[in-house]
């Protein structure tokens, strides 16, 4: 087993949130190391508007790609792995990965993101979707692209009735498909009927995505054709290492959002989509920024470079 003692702190995760804190730790002198499985969920999107100083847009790979270069121009260090386990020791914290190797450091920064629940399609098939805009899967992302289109949305109880209320900003033509699994609420089919959306009721049979248009066939009705549809079935934080080191996770299974500025475990702190609050870009590298930087403050801290 190689065990690893010449990095101070570590970055879990390696999407707009950890990016940003490798950097900024990086260039606080301190010895970073972003450690990360190659599956930031960033490095799925297309294209994105949402990120600020891209008027054009920007896609994932690109982003990710020059956050990378950015935070190791300065210094940090990349290892892809998985990590198996984050344990807490009186000086800092023991990380396992996968292959058996182990990172001794004083400070963590948690960014693992979150894991979409996606609609059942074969993987190639599902991303071609994705890359040809007929399958979306955030609104606030995404939602300003689709304006006076044809938007279906996919979605069990009262996620699906938000999503789609929410779109109804973009457009006036919407349909809630909220399977046949779903009940809504009264005064959710009220405020939906005010809207002028569409409820389809019936058990997802088969989705078919084509280049320009997605066709979408429920139990027991005709098959139904829109320029884009959104899922709205929720996701799952990627919060296992915080849960394992007793962290108490909110209702939908995220970090709480103290641990962005104030950690409860010292030298604990975590960032970006695993955090209880909006999911993106900007949001996370904010996340991070801050994380990095109560982070690097704490250990000026114990190291007696602070004032009391």
């Amino acid at each position: 087993m190689t065990t690893h003692t010449e990095y101070e702190v570590a970055v879990i995760g390696a999407g707009p949130a950890g990016l940003t804190a490798a950097l900024y730790l990086a260039r606080y002198h301190r010895k970073v190391v972003v450690i990360h499985d190659g599956n930031s969920r960033a490095l799925r999107i297309p294209l994105t508007h949402n990120a600020p100083g891209f008027p054009d847009g920007v896609n994932g790979i690109d982003l990710v790609d020059r956050m990378t270069e950015h935070a190791r121009e300065f210094g940090a260090k990349f290892v892809e792995e998985r990590v198996e386990t984050v344990r807490k020791q009186d000086k800092g914290f023991v990380i396992q990965v996968q292959n058996g190797g182990q990172w001794h450091v004083r400070g963590v920064v948690l960014a693992t993101g979150i894991l979409l629940n996606e609609v059942d399609l074969p993987r190639p098939i599902h991303e071609q979707a994705i890359k040809d805009d007929v399958l979306r899967y955030c609104a606030i992302c995404d939602g300003y692209e689709h304006t006076a289109k044809r938007i279906g949305v996919i979605g069990c109880d009262s996620n699906g009735a938000g999503e789609a209320l929410f779109l109804s900003r973009y457009s006036s033509d919407i349909t809630l498909m909220p399977l046949s699994f779903s009940e809504l609420e009264p005064n959710e089919i009220e405020a939906l009927d005010r809207e002028g959306i569409t409820v389809k009721h019936g058990a997802l049979d088969r989705i078919i995505p084509y280049s320009d248009r997605i066709e979408v066939k429920l139990s027991d009705q005709d098959a139904l054709e829109f320029d884009v549809i959104y899922p709205a079935l929720g996701c799952s934080p990627r919060a296992e290492l915080a849960a394992a080191l007793g962290i108490e996770l909110t209702e939908s299974g995220c970090v709480p959002d103290r641990f962005v500025t104030g950690p409860d475990i010292a030298g604990f702190y975590a960032a970006g989509d695993v955090v209880d609050g909006l999911d993106q870009i900007s949001v996370a590298m904010g996340h991070g920024a801050l994380a990095a930087t109560r982070l690097h403050n704490w250990l000026r801290a114990q190291d007696g470079e602070a004032l009391p």
